[in-house]
């Protein structure tokens, strides 16, 4: 789960990891240059940068902090968005993963960002990883939630 240095490194198969990936990756934040569909390779990319809750909450003692993350996805048949645009300058707030399967086998891995915002990965297989590849920051804030 973790390497040697603590960073994360994580591998998923089904849905029930996926929810594991959400977990970790929710409150991250990304932008357009940073998600990339590399359709020769069927492979999907997206660098975030990643709250890290598992840090905020060993103690109220330790400080935020924030460590660049590579969500790739495999096996990539398409990708759809929905309200982004290639163009688009902003930041992207990360929700959470949700997992429609279809009648023809296909998976749809869909990333919701806020402003209903969705990345739609269609794939024929789930494998994927989520790993941090940098050292961490310290941030000054933490996300909070409204209920």
């Amino acid at each position: 789960m973790f390497d040697n240095q603590g960073n994360l490194k994580l591998k998923a198969e089904d849905d029930n990891d996926l929810k594991v990936f959400a977990a970790y990756l929710q409150d991250s934040v990304t932008i357009m240059n940073d998600i990339k569909y590399l359709e020769k390779n069927k492979t999907f990319i997206c660098i975030f940068n990643r709250f890290m809750w598992e840090d905020a909450e060993r103690g109220i003692f330790r400080d935020n902090k924030r460590i660049r993350s590579a969500l790739k996805i495999n096996d990539v048949r398409s990708v759809k968005s929905k309200k982004i645009k290639s163009e688009d300058k902003k930041v992207f707030e990360f929700l959470t993963i949700n997992i429609d399967e279809k009648k023809d086998q296909n998976i749809n891995i869909n990333l919701l960002f806020s402003g209903d915002m969705t990345i739609s990965v269609n794939v024929e297989t789930i494998n994927a990883t989520l790993e941090d590849f940098s050292g961490s920051w310290k941030t000054k804030t933490k996300p909070v939630h409204k209920f």
